[in-house]
């Protein structure tokens, strides 16, 4: 400890656990009497530093022990946690720091009189890296007016009105304190840190005071780690401080004076450490190697490889001269794997692999949220439950993606995804009547199946209630009636602009109709409700509006800034952390994952306010100061006695790049060992063996159980395709539309149909009046603009060729009769069914068979093959009278087109399918009819899958068929 006024510094290396090396010193010195420990202090960097020194002194004990205070100066609390060692009557009290969501909505009202054009969404994130700016500036302690120095004309145009920008903000900022009362967290931070560095300097307290562990170098925390290592008693313990032995001079020197960031390496994993030693006025020398022991870690020399590893760009050539021990890296290996879920994959099996030794702990780190999600889940599957540390964001928590549904349902006026989505979550309708509220949200999610009705309540009820007529969604209206009243304040919220207070309270009320207390209960649910009511009540909300377009960014923004951390309790020797959390931690095995270059170290965050040279001439660290961090973190990790790294080669949209880090240690290594052990097993633990293609299917059901009725319309699908057949008839399968469908070629053919039949209905195919039902159809709220803009221009050229058509026919006699009418007919053993899109009455009076197409009517091969027989069995049916009120034979079978005929400029044109021979027509189409009818509904054969390809192009089947499994295989 402390002599004389002589700073008292130590370092512990990287080989060994720090908090059990640390643990085990303090016991041995201060440990004989049983008070000594109670009656001190130990200052460590974070809440999960305590945590963890605290289980290294239950190690250390073996029986127990009065433990010291162990205080986090990063906590905003922390002259509570000095306790007596704070106080003093000579100071004034430090004023309470404003809550950080107020801060955020003030900020935001600062940026948007600057900004007046800014939506709310980015107001929110640019008073966000406000903010991250303020803090950087108290942190170093910069006063804000020194950005009056910076000379703006030798800045970029867009530098120049952001550093504008700034200036007012920051000199706006003290004076809203002010009125609050008020000050920023950091600030109140710096005037705990020096207030105690003061008054322990004056008067120090009683006991030892240990700094162990802190690596930050910021002017306040210096200030005070100068005055601990020169209190009776006080010492500052440094986590992995390079000694010369490990980094000489020349390298050392080479990081730059604390003043001088011309020269300074930010991003060597040392920097920060000649930083802070800089502020505290001591050199390397007079850091001594911590003199107490505690478990070790890795093998001395694994402290010398890995500062060889981590040296700066400019003396990496130095790799060549470094020898044998120098390289090895004895009990580090690599693991990599062919993408993230197989090496969530890996790391799971090793961690449940070190749970088979007694005694022997584990711990993943990671900065990549979703590799330790999947991790954590992966673990389940053997009952593990491990804690991640780091916490999810609150925006992918059920309470969180429950208040993102309810804005994204409001901001699109009920539109049927959003709705479905907010219907189908977890946490809606919980209660007893769960069942009966999923049961209406699926009759819901069929009837909205197709183009997106009109918006808001008004559309949906006419939507469902015309649905409710449908076969395969009856019983939706009342689905609907059952949701509706929850949705009722959903429609109406975005009639206006709402504050920022009255849409938190929207989600609030919403939340608690549509889940009940379910929204609100568990640590996501509690974190949900404290940021709602923040918002509520926050100092100078009312002034923010929120436009549909904003609700979900902002939210979403808002939500993610939060994480939710699970309650302590999961399995002892496992752990998952962070960056941050996994600071002195070590354990037996140590995982270091997501090992690739954008995840660790992370790529700098940019700041929208400072441009790097100005921040530069402020003495503010660079954007890449972290990536020193991180490299610090990482170099203090591989001292564990067996480390495994793992990444993965893609991601989910391209291959990946290995983290710098670990292609530096390949590159001192010549190639790390791999566990190839652990990559086998990861493919190998779900793997279902080679793969067993199927054959193609051919079902062949007994000719008593083959349907004895078929439609018009299937026939060509039974000679295509007689596994489709056998799908739709048989099986009963129909494919769905997506929800919220792009209007497809079928519903605008649907819809021509309609037009078409009604025109027959209700004006008996006046030419004259079928433009004006074409312009009503086009004006349909169900028409997207950008389709109705696209369309019309074609419809309206193939709606005057019909109109033009119908007019020449009539001219000669012709006159329509019917149009979608039904009919069947019995040939053979079979009941043949079938709907005209419109019967005509022909001069000579005979019948003409015709079917509207939107696009091309079928080839002329597909016609003399027979497998495009619609035409001649709906002639057959008329023939045998099958339709009501209708009598004759056919006299014509015509293909109505609106598409465009081969070389022609407009669309629109006839096409006869009997090439002018109805009754060779007929005749060939029965043939054909009566040979599938005997091979696939009266006999024997089996229903083979797409049989003839060529004419079956619709593919609503090919999945259950697993074409892709064996087509072209034979």
């Amino acid at each position: 400890m402390s002599e004389a006024g002589r700073p008292s510094l130590f370092t512990i290396g990287a080989h060994r656990s720090f908090a059990d090396a640390l643990a085990a010193g303090l016991i041995a010195e201060h440990g004989r009497d049983p008070l000594g420990l109670a009656r001190s202090r130990i200052l460590l960097p974070n809440n999960r530093a305590i945590r963890t020194v605290t289980e290294a002194f239950v190690r250390a004990s073996g029986s127990g022990l009065l433990l010291p205070r162990l205080i986090a100066i990063g906590d905003p609390e922390l002259d509570d946690r000095l306790g007596e060692a704070f106080e003093s009557a000579a100071d004034a009290p430090v004023p309470p720091a404003i809550d950080p969501l107020e801060r955020l909505v003030i900020m935001t009202r600062l940026v948007r009189r600057q900004r007046p054009d800014a939506s709310a969404a980015e107001a929110f994130r640019l008073a966000a890296e406000l903010a991250r700016t303020r803090d950087a500036l108290l942190v170093e302690e910069i006063a804000p007016e020194r950005l009056a120095d910076v000379v703006p004309e030798e800045l970029a145009g867009h530098w120049q009105a952001s550093l504008r920008d700034l200036r007012v903000m920051l000199n706006a900022w003290p004076q809203e304190l002010a009125r609050l009362g008020r000050i920023d967290l950091a600030d109140r931070r710096n005037r705990l840190l020096r207030g105690t560095a003061r008054r322990w300097a004056a008067n120090p307290p009683e006991g030892f005071t240990v700094a162990a562990g802190i690596t930050t170098s910021a002017p306040a925390v210096a200030a005070l780690l100068k005055v601990v290592a020169t209190l009776p008693g006080g010492s500052v313990v440094l986590p992995a401080l390079s000694g010369p032995a490990l980094l000489d001079e020349d390298e050392w020197d080479w990081l730059g004076p604390d003043h001088d960031s011309r020269r300074a390496d930010e991003t060597h994993p040392q920097f920060h450490l000649k930083r802070l030693l800089d502020r505290l006025d001591v050199r390397r020398e007079e850091v001594e190697p911590w003199r107490r022991g505690g478990r070790a870690a890795a093998p001395r020399a694994r402290s010398g490889a890995i500062a060889t590893a981590m040296k700066s760009a400019r003396f990496t050539s130095r790799w060549a001269d470094a020898g044998p021990a120098e390289r090895r890296l004895t009990g580090v290996r690599l693991a990599e794997f062919g993408e993230p879920a197989s090496e969530a994959q890996g790391i799971a099996i090793a961690l449940r692999e070190a749970l088979e030794t007694p005694g022997r702990t584990a711990a993943l780190v990671t900065p990549d949220r979703a590799l330790a999600a999947r991790v954590s889940a992966l673990l389940g599957r053997w009952d593990i439950r491990a804690d991640d540390s780091a916490g999810r964001p609150l925006g992918q928590t059920a309470a969180g993606t429950l208040l993102l549904a309810i804005a994204a349902a409001a901001a699109e006026q009920l539109a049927p995804v959003p709705m479905l989505a907010l219907l189908k979550h977890p946490l809606a309708g919980a209660g007893e009547d769960r069942q009966s509220w999923l049961e209406a949200a699926r009759l819901l999610d069929l009837a909205l199946r197709g183009p997106r009705p009109p918006a808001g309540l008004a559309g949906l009820d006419a939507h469902c209630a015309e649905k409710e007529k449908a076969r395969g969604t009856r019983g939706c209206g009342a689905a609907w009636a059952k949701v509706r009243p929850c949705l009722e304040r959903v429609d109406r919220t975005f009639g206006r602009p709402l504050s920022l207070p009255a849409f938190a309270a929207m989600l609030r009320e919403l939340a608690t109709g549509i889940a009940g207390d379910a929204a609100w209960s568990g640590p996501d649910g509690r974190a949900a409700a404290k940021l709602l009511a923040g918002l509520e009540e926050a100092e100078g909300a009312l002034s923010i509006d929120i436009r549909p377009e904003d609700a979900v960014p902002l939210l979403r923004q808002l939500l993610d800034a939060e994480s939710v951390r699970p309650p302590y309790g999961g399995h002892p020797r496992i752990q998952i952390l962070g960056l941050l959390e996994a600071r002195l931690v070590q354990a037996d095995l140590m995982i270091l994952g997501g090992l690739n270059e954008g995840t660790w170290p992370a790529l700098p965050n940019p700041d929208p306010w400072l441009a790097p040279a100005v921040r530069k001439s402020l003495g503010l660290p660079g954007l890449e100061f972290r990536i020193g961090l991180s490299a610090h973190d990482f170099a203090g990790f591989l001292g564990a006695p067996r480390v495994l790294l793992t990444r993965a080669r893609r991601d989910s949209r391209s291959p990946t790049v290995a983290s710098r880090l670990l292609l530096r240690l390949q590159a001192l290594t010549g190639g790390l060992a791999r566990d190839h052990r652990i990559e086998r097993l990861a493919s190998a633990l779900d793997d279902a063996g080679p793969p067993k293609p199927v054959n193609r299917p051919a079902p062949s059901p007994p000719a008593a159980d083959r349907p004895r009725q078929i439609y018009v319309t299937d026939v060509d699908r039974l000679n295509a395709d007689p596994f489709a057949f056998y799908a739709k008839a048989m099986l009963k399968l129909r494919a769905l539309e997506p929800v919220d469908a792009d209007t497809t070629a079928a519903w605008k053919g649907s819809a021509v149909h309609a037009v078409l039949e009604a025109w027959l209905k209700e004006d008996e195919c006046d030419p004259a009046r079928l433009m004006d039902r074409t312009t009503a159809l086009l004006a349909e709220d169900a028409i997207h603009p950008l389709l109705r803009a696209l369309w019309a221009p074609r419809l309206h050229e193939a709606i005057a060729f019909i109109a033009a058509t119908e007019a020449s026919n009539q001219g000669m006699g012709r006159r329509p009769l019917k149009a979608e009418i039904e009919g069947q007919a019995v040939l053979g053993d079979i009941t043949l069914k079938g709907k005209a899109d419109r019967l005509d009455r022909l001069a000579d009076g005979r019948l003409a068979v015709l079917d509207y197409k939107t696009g091309q009517p079928p080839s002329k091969m597909a016609l003399a093959e027979g497998f495009a027989l619609q035409l001649g069995l709906l002639g057959l049916i008329a023939e045998k009278q099958g339709f009501a009120d209708v009598g004759g034979a056919p006299g014509a079978h015509e293909y109505w087109s609106l598409a465009k005929k081969s070389g022609a400029r407009t669309p629109g044109f006839v096409m006869d399918a009997d090439l002018g021979d109805p009754e060779a027509f007929l005749a060939a189409a029965a043939a054909a009819f009566t040979r599938a009818a005997d091979k696939w509904l009266t006999g024997g054969e089996p229903f083979t899958a797409k049989l003839h390809p060529a004419f079956a192009p619709y593919g609503d089947y090919d999945q259950l068929m697993r074409l892709e499994e064996w087509y072209g295989r034979d």
